[in-house]
């Protein structure tokens, strides 16, 4: 795998576009103590009416750090933050970067069991969590390492009057209204930022070695891994992310945040990118149609990343034509694949370009993606970004694949993962060379344009959700009455693949969906928990007594064809 890589690609690149770019070796922080020192007074988040400025954001980013601090955070200390987007979010992940920690993204759907593996394998003594998800995060406390727990509520960030009609709102939806004390373990996150000093913290970090971020993501074992991305890594893919958006101009663009910050997608091309360039983030906590077709109507972003879920979500509002959308210039779509008539529908809408790109948690994470404003293809992930390298491998021969023959999809470039968190062996099994191996399966055509016809062979994605079925199964064969299951992604019109389960129960079992479903709520996050079951005498097997998930998910396929 060390031969030279032809790159066809760099033929098709644009004058703007540069094929090598030589990154500042700095920290992911020093762009938010940058962006403060030339736009102090700019809109750095836009919540829901409430604004802070770059130099607030700084300001409570050092804050929050310096309290980390006294509460014992060193250089590589692992600290969990467990929030949707809004503005502590943002806060929180730079102060962790300030105190020499590394930020442990939570996704906040999380249940207790996957909480607790999760904390229990990142070593976190300390989470920045949701006065509504206090209650989990405390249940599982005892049963790992965490020391502290700090609380911040929507409300903190909302202007007046929002604020105070909040807890009614949150009582009304999710109903209950916790109150938290500032004490002992549990510390409040207004409290903080009212009562610590505004220092700066001095923790020497090595950009290229250091670690800034675990991000957790799925396997084929069912077990999540936590991908080891240092700060040059995130620094590196954000910076392509700025070469690739050629157009857009320093501090004068506005991004719409819907893409989770937990996601590695929504943490690069929303808040990263935003920091880095001053741009104005446009956050909402949960991604709502309605609300954000009015956020598009009234803050006007130019920049939003989504996933094809989202922008069809959008273009089947039925109010799609009262809202103004024609703000938005640039969108770029990942996480699944994106349909042509959603990308045509959408930028007849908007007037703006979308595209499709490629890539993986362990490349931070764009490896590939189509012009914005220069050539594209349709079906195709594009092209790879700068400084990355990538190749097809042959399912034959292991060496290098011809043009146009299906193959693994690997990659090389500074955006590559250190590795995988206390994970040797699959470290060793992912990266060969420098190279990594995605596992995904596709091809590149005669001038470099990359296609992907496969996924890792198990994995299923439901509305822009990794969702691994072997760690769904374990939990269901945790049920007494359940003898054998599968689970397999299944053809869905919107969120390109539903989550089915296959069981076959043992004899004289009784249990229904309905049961099924409630038992998986309470140890699934909702987005893996299947949608469909069916009952069976038997499942399709090799002869070695393997269960045949793919011959389940062809079954599928033909009943739709019919």
């Amino acid at each position: 795998m060390e031969q030279k890589v032809n790159k066809p690609w760099l033929s098709l690149y644009p004058e703007e576009i540069p094929h090598e770019i030589d990154f500042d070796e700095r920290t992911l922080q020093s762009y938010l103590k940058e962006a403060a020192i030339e736009y102090p007074n700019k809109t750095a988040i836009h919540f829901l009416g409430k604004k802070l400025t770059f130099q607030e954001v700084y300001d409570q980013a050092l804050k929050l750090a310096n309290y980390l601090k006294d509460l014992g955070v060193k250089k590589g200390d692992r600290v969990a933050i467990m929030l949707p987007n809004c503005p502590q979010a943002v806060i929180s992940y730079y102060a962790v970067l300030f105190s020499g920690g590394i930020v442990v993204q939570t996704n906040p759907l999380y249940m207790e069991r996957e909480l607790e593996y999760q904390i229990n394998d990142s070593g976190s003594e300390i989470i920045i969590t949701l006065d509504i998800l206090y209650p989990r995060v405390s249940k599982v406390k005892a049963l790992t390492k965490l020391k502290d727990i700090i609380v911040t509520g929507i409300k903190d960030y909302l202007p007046f009057p929002k604020n105070m009609f909040y807890p009614f709102v949150q009582k009304k939806q999710y109903g209950i209204v916790v109150k938290v004390e500032h004490s002992g373990e549990n510390h409040l996150f207004t409290e903080i930022i009212k009562q610590t000093a505004v220092n700066e913290i001095d923790v020497e970090i090595d950009p290229k070695e250091d670690l800034a971020l675990l991000q957790y993501t799925g396997g084929t074992t069912g077990f999540p891994k936590g991908v080891m991305l240092t700060h040059m890594n995130l620094v590196a893919n954000t910076s392509m992310s700025v070469k690739w958006l050629y157009k857009c101009k320093k501090g004068e663009e506005k991004v719409i945040g819907i893409l989770p910050f937990f996601h590695v997608y929504g943490m690069t091309a929303v808040m990263n990118l935003s920091i880095m360039q001053a741009f104005e983030m446009v956050l909402l906590p949960k991604f709502d149609p309605e609300m954000t077709l009015k956020a598009i109507q009234k803050e006007k972003p130019t920049l939003f990343p989504g996933a094809p879920t989202i922008y069809i979500a959008l273009l089947n509002h039925p109010d799609l034509a009262k809202y103004d959308l024609s703000s938005v210039d640039a969108c770029l779509s990942g996480s699944a694949a994106l349909p042509v008539e959603v990308q045509e529908q959408f930028e007849r809408i908007t007037g703006g370009k979308l595209v499709e790109g490629y890539g993986l948690s362990e490349t931070s994470p764009v490896t590939h993606a189509n012009f914005l404003w220069d050539e594209r293809v349709t079906g195709s992930i594009g092209i790879p970004w700068p400084n990355t390298d990538s190749k097809i491998l042959s399912m034959e021969t292991g060496e290098e694949a011809e043009l146009n023959e299906i193959g693994e999809i690997i990659v090389k470039g500074p955006q590559v993962m250190k590795g995988y968190w206390n994970r040797k062996e699959d470290t060793e099994a992912t990266l060969k060379d420098g190279w990594l191996l995605t596992g995904d399966l596709g091809y590149m055509d005669e001038r470099g344009y990359f296609y992907v016809v496969d996924r890792k062979k198990d994995m299923i994605i439901a509305g822009g959700f990794n969702i691994y079925p072997r760690e769904i199964e374990e939990v269901l064969y945790e049920h007494d009455q359940i003898q054998e299951v599968v689970v397999a992604g299944i053809p869905d019109p919107y969120r390109g693949e539903t989550v089915k389960a296959y069981i076959v129960t043992k004899q004289g079992a009784t249990i229904t969906e309905e049961e099924l479903d409630k038992y998986a709520r309470k140890h699934l996050a909702a987005y893996k928990v299947p949608r469909l079951y069916e009952f069976r005498d038997e499942l399709p097997k090799t002869a070695v007594g393997k269960i045949l998930r793919r011959a389940l998910i062809e079954e599928e396929k033909q009943k739709i064809a019919k």
